[in-house]
């Protein structure tokens, strides 16, 4: 007697029955292997912030001890073994944010910098920035402006060698830190 089943369905439903392949352990150790390569380069002050088993941990610190190349290759496959019992989403999600974090801010900090260079060779920026803050202290910045700029210029005069000052450069670049951009470019 022939079934009626679809025999379509008997196979998809057979294969998510199945282990995964020989290959895709491998990946997935090591991805366990890289993501504990990762680990084994971070500063002792990141890791205190990662919810690592204290055996994990042990052997991060004693990996980041060893000046072996065989050592070092031998204790790090033994922090990817250890990785099996990790939960390696949260601590791989948490590097990421880390590192995206970064990028990000190190993009916050060259926006500013770039107002900072146009506030100084152009007082149209200066109006720009003051009609998106309109709460801003107008004559503390201009002042802050024009300290800046007199600085840069006594810069351009010192002789070669000698030091350049940038005390008011600086306090521009702080005081324009403060302001809530908000992601926005200026």
């Amino acid at each position: 007697m022939l079934s009626t089943m679809d025999p379509t369905s008997t196979e998809s439903s057979d294969l998510q029955d199945l282990p995964p392949s020989k290959s895709q352990v491998k990946r997935d150790m090591h991805a366990l292997l890289d993501l504990g390569r990762e680990l084994i380069a971070l500063p002792a002050s990141q890791l205190d912030q990662l919810p690592l088993a204290e055996s994990l941990r042990d052997a991060i610190d004693l990996a980041q001890r060893t000046r072996s190349h065989e050592g070092l290759r031998r204790q790090t496959h033994y922090v990817g073994k250890l990785m099996r019992q990790a939960d390696a989403p949260a601590l791989r999600a948490q590097l990421d944010l880390w590192a995206n974090g970064s990028q990000a801010q190190a993009r916050a900090m060259q926006r500013i910098e770039a107002l900072r260079d146009r506030l100084m060779d152009s007082d149209d920026a200066l109006t720009s920035l003051l009609d998106s803050f309109p709460g801003l202290d107008i004559q503390a910045l201009r002042a802050q402006i024009r300290a800046a700029r007199k600085e840069a210029r006594d810069n351009a005069a010192l002789p070669e060698g000698r030091e350049p000052v940038r005390k008011h450069y600086r306090a521009l670049f702080q005081t324009l830190k403060k302001l809530d951009f908000k992601d926005e470019t200026r």
